[in-house]
């Protein structure tokens, strides 16, 4: 499972610098079309923004780490494993039952947007965001993975450590 979680992050990492260099390079032609050309493209702008979505939600879903992300751990670390474990369980759990909760009211509002297109690309917006229901589906899957690896092998000693092909 460790090569395969490894193999997954570097994938996902690629994909994710793919997208970044694909950002970068609109932008620059955004600027030269607008300053250089004094004629801007529309869809340099709009291609800029759907990727800095796809960014975020697929960089949050696939690449950033639990303990990446800010924690207020000061009383998590105060209490006893037991506690701890307590409070590790029901953290994961209520991640993971509210988005798993949100998902079908998520995806009916982005299978609605199918009807939309967006301006200059003329791309479905339920394609620019079906990545929002990608990472819903992802990170309740990493939650309820955590829950259940607290329930068998305890809580973390750090206050934000998700164990995601980790072995611990």
């Amino acid at each position: 499972m460790s090569l395969l979680s490894k193999w997954g992050m570097k994938c996902g990492e690629a994909i994710a610098a793919l997208m970044l260099g694909a950002m970068f390079l609109t932008f620059l032609l955004q600027i030269f079309s607008r300053y250089v050309m004094a004629q801007p493209f529309g869809w340099t702008l709009e291609l800029c923004l759907v990727l800095w979505v796809w960014i975020v939600f697929f960089g949050n879903a696939f690449i950033v780490r639990e303990r990446d992300h800010v924690s207020f751990d000061i009383l998590y670390l105060a209490v006893p494993k037991g506690p701890r474990k307590v409070m590790a369980m029901v953290s994961a759990l209520a991640i993971a039952s509210a988005l798993a909760w949100s998902f079908l009211p998520t995806w009916d509002w982005i299978d609605f947007l199918k009807i939309k297109k967006s301006a200059t690309l003329k791309i479905p917006m339920r394609t620019i965001y079906s990545i929002y229901a990608i990472f819903l589906a992802v990170v309740v899957l990493r939650y309820a993975w955590s829950f259940f690896h607290v329930l068998r092998h305890g809580a973390p000693a750090d206050a934000h450590e998700i164990h995601v092909g980790e072995e611990g």
